[in-house]
């Protein structure tokens, strides 16, 4: 069975991931005529669903110019290895920071069981499959590549994550944002509005940086915003100013919890519930409040972590 498919204007693509749950990851497509490319494939357990949707629009593996990754989390990344072993042609065109992991995925499947556990991990993405060093572009700021005659521009967006690029598309004016412009389900879209708030993931958070992305991306006044958590978003001028304001927040959250030593966690944690259930709720969100904070459990205990460990790691004063 295909994966569910949202089809956008410019030849642009959605494809259901089937991450942890429905609604929560989205593979894109970029298609220009006969050539395509693939941002962020996620998993390895997504690979087969790329493949059917790629022959259900007309295209062969041997179609596939490139696999573009924004940054090489694994739940952005971790499937690219075992995705091109299908794509002759397909180069994965990383970060130059995120190039070696690609490479040599040692350290970022180390780090990711620090994170979820190795029952967990394996669950999550399976074996994780190296890309051979000869297939790996690096794209450092301002990299442009040609896709059949289509431009796209790779920014250099740090602040979710040092490794992070974000890809515009000059064609259609979107910009493939990863997940430096934040996350937004459309399980929370109220009366055609979305709701956006950033991801803190562990461990690499750094609010600065996270600010100046911000800004860079808006520079391009990109028509909407393809995120990866989950998919297009409009009036990215509106959802800037709401982001811009959440790692404000965020920012204060840590700080006050770092006042109060041992019991840092569970205020963090409690704290980010607060802000991000509320920030729902403010948004108008009709779902019961229990619904909205399963749907957003993940994201308080991520990036309630994340937090965390910027405090650990921040210069002090």
């Amino acid at each position: 069975m295909l994966p569910q498919v949202t089809d956008f204007e410019d030849g642009i693509s959605a494809l259901e991931a089937g991450y942890q749950r429905p609604g929560l990851a989205a593979v894109h497509i970029i298609q220009e005529g006969a050539r395509a490319a693939i941002v962020d494939p996620c998993t390895n357990f997504t690979v087969a669903g790329i493949l059917g949707v790629l022959q259900a629009k007309g295209l062969s593996p041997e179609d596939v110019d490139y696999v573009l990754l924004t940054h090489v989390h694994l739940d952005h990344a971790g499937g690219a290895g075992a995705l091109i072993r299908h794509l002759p042609r397909a180069r994965v065109v990383v970060h130059p920071r995120g190039a070696r992991h690609m490479a040599d995925p040692s350290r970022l499947v180390a780090g990711s069981i620090a994170v979820y556990g190795a029952a967990e991990f394996h669950r999550l993405y399976g074996e994780i499959v190296p890309v051979p060093a000869e297939r790996i572009v690096e794209a450092p700021d301002q990299f442009r590549l040609d896709l059949e005659g289509r431009r796209l521009l790779f920014l250099d967006t740090p602040g979710h994550a040092p490794h992070h690029n974000a890809i515009f598309d000059e064609r259609s004016r979107g910009m493939f944002t990863g997940d430096s412009f934040g996350i937004s389900y459309r399980e929370f879209d109220t009366d055609g509005r979305e709701y956006v708030f950033p991801t803190t993931t562990p461990a690499q958070f750094e609010p600065v940086a996270a600010h100046r992305s911000l800004e860079r991306i808006m520079s391009f006044a990109p028509r909407a915003c393809f995120l990866m958590h989950y998919s297009r978003i409009v009036h990215p001028e509106r959802h800037a100013a709401a982001l811009h304001g959440f790692l404000d927040r965020f920012v204060d959250l840590g700080e006050r919890a770092d006042r109060t030593g041992e019991s840092r966690p569970v205020l963090l944690r409690e704290g980010m519930r607060d802000l991000l259930v509320g920030g729902a709720l403010s948004h108008g969100c009709r779902l019961p409040r229990r619904r909205i904070e399963e749907l957003l459990a993940l994201d308080i205990e991520l990036n309630a972590a994340g937090i965390e460990s910027w405090l650990d790691t921040r210069p002090r004063r």
